[in-house]
């Protein structure tokens, strides 16, 4: 055991003076840095993570090939983090998955056997219970690395050496894609088409001047495991390939199956008998949880979200099919469709993000031709640097070929030194100009080499070495020999995934969606009476049915009524608060009337310190008279006082010691505006001289000296003004002649008609 001594100082102990911020900032930028160039961007060459890339060398280390034998992941999962990726042994294995899902990749990088998970969400069995092995599509991806393509870098323990990337012509980066959040950055590339990427890059090669729509031409977007539609115009995919960054809508595929042609069905509607139909979902949208969208959608029906559905089924197979059952034969297909992709993730978007690390190790968000163009540069340059290595090793079997052939001219003499020399090896180098190598090869052949066969069969290769020496030199020479070359090494890779092949064929239909159809969601709520009941402390809840107003509520100890209406299921509700911020509740959102019901400031966020002054329900096209405690108020048009979002929208313009107190609705009939103050003044004046705002303090409806605004009411003045008189008579006096009290907007007033209540409340 090594002792430390006070003079051999651990600099790991050392302690360092440093201001904080800058200690901190360096360190962070250090793990930035790590994290976007090591971690979490692909590289454009392979496109591949670093924990991506040791999994499938390891797995090649341990010779795993497509035509092997499985073996145990818990073996590779524990070379990787033992050897090449010291992290957490959850993190490998997950990222191990999904290399072998096939609703993941595109084109799956590793052949799993065993509980891979499933496309509901479902994770894997343990890595102690599965098996894998490497695809053929891996083994391309890897092609070339014992051929001198690529740098081999240590490991983090420096015990070994790993590869920088891999030199495989296949297109990884765009065929199979990536994510991935890094510090400051992110990157979300989605899978396309082999054959597409290839055509492209062809055309690419032919022409370095192509533009950007031409291109697109052949290369249509992005190519889903999942399959799914597409629905973004061609000009918006386009834009989005052009600039490297985009938002792409994909839908889930309604179809019955496919023809026998292998086209898809697309009508997605499903006969069945006495007029009956339902639909069928065969293809989900790209990381759509199918377990989460089912229950999605029961949500909606159990909410009574979505009246026009009556059910939904999960007959999925190894195919996905998820029936929808409508409420009855007579809704629309259509509709039905539309409002499933409002509603759930059978429509969602892919943000296009295409940052990568090129092959300076930089990360930046590059265009569709910019990507190709690098990607064929680091191609040319692999190329290149394999024809380098065969070219040495050709000069050194050459090396070795000219030695055997002199030894086979002068077979005797070599035969005669070996016999009569104690070291034959410097006098063979001296007599026929041997190299030290070519002496030692001579020294180890076999008799049987010895043959005149053998002498033609050496001849033979060297000529052949010779041929391939001057062609690798020639391509080493001409850039015009190397695009050629380049390019029938990619029409060879296309035959593999071709638009033919089970693998190649395109599984996402990029189709431009039909407009949106513009429909009410309210429409299909289903109409029911309820009564609507709201507690002096704000807890609300609705009853089924019209029960009595006056029936015996129950409220919760220390509560009691406040307002109890009735209403129907498809109304909105306009709730009004003092602070002057209105709000808007869907009365079939509203809690049951079993329990006490529930807060409505759990529904909108309305002030802790302030009160609800009304709660009226909305009609298209009414008004309502507002007014503070101040005198002031204006009307207001029921269309401007709906709210879209919690937070309500404000209306009345409130200050210290003013409140909204009256929200009154205004009938179509009326004419005339009253108005009483705490000082017992009244005042009438015509509904015109009140203006219509969408906001603001209004007008001054009355006068006052002292005392604040007690109520206000519109009327038709030719009913006159009504009151109901005191005690349980539940008799009602009219006053008719108004002409005393009708006076201009503004005025003071003069006592009411004798009778008018006390509280001076209408």
């Amino acid at each position: 055991m090594a002792i430390t001594t006070d003079n051999e100082s651990d600099p790991f102990d050392a302690i360092v003076d440093a201001p904080f911020d800058s200690a901190l900032s360096q360190r962070y930028l250090v793990y930035a840095l790590s994290t976007i160039t090591a971690r979490s961007l692909p590289d454009l060459r392979d496109g591949l993570k670093p924990v991506h890339r040791r999994l499938l060398w390891a797995m090649r280390q341990l010779k795993l090939n497509p035509t092997d034998a499985f073996k145990k992941s818990a073996r590779v999962v524990g070379d990787v983090i033992g050897k090449y990726h010291p992290h957490g042994d959850a993190s490998v294995y997950d990222a191990m998955v999904r290399l072998a899902q096939d609703w993941s990749l595109r084109y799956p990088l590793v052949e799993g056997q065993g509980n891979f998970g499933n496309i509901d969400g479902d994770n894997a069995a343990a890595y102690r219970y599965t098996e894998a092995r490497l695809t053929r599509t891996a083994m391309q991806l890897m092609a070339g690395l014992d051929e001198g393509t690529v740098n081999f870098v240590p490991t983090y323990n420096g015990e070994d050496e790993e590869p920088e990337i891999f030199p495989g012509l296949f297109p990884n980066l765009l065929a199979n894609g990536s994510s991935g959040i890094a510090v400051g950055m992110a990157t979300n590339i989605p899978s396309h088409n082999v054959a597409e990427i290839i055509d492209a890059t062809l055309m690419l090669i032919d022409n370095p001047h192509a533009e950007h729509a031409q291109l697109m031409e052949v290369f249509h977007g992005p190519d889903f495991a999942t399959g799914g539609v597409v629905v973004e115009s061609p000009a918006a995919i386009s834009a989005a390939y052009e600039t490297g960054r985009g938002s792409i809508r994909v839908r889930a595929r309604f179809s019955t199956g496919r023809d026998e042609s292998g086209a898809w069905e697309e009508t997605g509607v499903e006969k069945l008998g006495s007029g009956q139909w339902q639909l069928v979902v065969s293809e989900i949208p790209y990381m759509v949880q199918k377990g989460k969208l089912i229950e999605q959608i029961a949500a909606l029906i159990a909410d009574k979200k979505l009246p026009i559905l009556e059910d939904v089924r999960d007959e999925s197979d190894e195919a996905i099919r998820i029936v929808l059952v409508p409420k009855s034969r007579n809704v629309d297909p259509e509709l039905l469709k539309e409002s499933l992709y409002k509603l759930t993730d059978l429509e969602n978007r892919f943000g296009l993000n295409l940052n990568v690390l090129d092959a300076r190790r930089t990360p930046g968000v590059l265009g569709l031709k910019l990507m190709l163009q690098e990607w064929v540069l680091s191609q040319i340059d692999i190329m290149l640097r394999r024809s380098r290595h065969r070219l040495d090793k050709i000069e050194a079997r050459l090396e070795l070929l000219g030695g055997y052939i002199i030894a086979y001219l002068n077979l005797d003499r070599i035969i005669e030194i070996i016999r009569s020399e104690d070291e034959p090896k410097p006098v063979m180098m001296a007599e026929f100009e041997l190299t030290d190598r070519q002496a030692e090869a001579i020294l180890n052949m076999r008799l049987r080499s010895l043959r005149k066969l053998e002498e033609m069969e050496l001849r033979k290769e060297r000529d052949a070495l010779l041929a391939e020496q001057d062609e690798l030199q020639k391509l080493l020479d001409n850039p015009a020999r190397q695009r050629t070359r380049l390019k029938r090494d990619l029409n060879a890779l296309r035959k593999d995934y071709g638009e033919n092949t089970v693998l190649g064929r395109r599984r996402t239909t990029i189709a431009e969606a039909a407009p949106t159809r513009e429909f009410n969601m309210d429409a299909m709520i289903e109409k029911e009476p309820v009564t609507v009941i709201l507690s002096a402390k704000g807890w609300i809840r609705a009853a089924r049915g019209h029960v009595p107003l006056d029936g015996d509520f129950k409220f919760k100890e220390g509560d009691g009524p406040a307002y109890a209406f009735h209403a129907q299921t498809t109304d909105k509700l306009l709730v009004a608060v003092d602070n002057g911020r209105f709000y808007t509740l869907g009365a079939d959102k509203l809690p049951g009337a079993r329990g006490f019901g529930e807060p409505i400031r759990t529904m909108v966020d309305i002030d802790p310190e302030a009160h609800i002054v009304s709660v009226v329900i909305y009609k298209p096209k009414g008004q309502l008279l507002l007014a503070a405690n101040t005198g002031r108020g204006f009307a207001a048009e029921m269309d401007e006082l709906l709210a879209e979002t919690r937070k309500g929208r404000g209306v009345v313009s409130t200050k210290p010691g003013v409140k909204l107190v009256v929200v009154r609705e205004i009938a179509a009939e009326h004419d005339h505006v009253a108005v009483i103050g705490e000082n017992r003044k009244l005042v009438i004046f015509a509904l015109s001289e009140v203006p219509i705002l969408g906001k603001g303090q209004g007008v001054t409806l009355q006068r006052y000296k002292d005392g604040e605004m007690a109520d206000v009411i519109t009327l038709r003045l030719e009913d006159g003004l009504s009151w109901a008189m005191g005690g349980d008579t539940g008799r009602t006096r009219i006053e008719k002649d108004l002409l005393p009290w009708k006076v201009a907007r503004g005025a003071a007033g003069r006592l009411p008609p004798n009778g008018f209540p006390r509280d001076n409340k209408f």
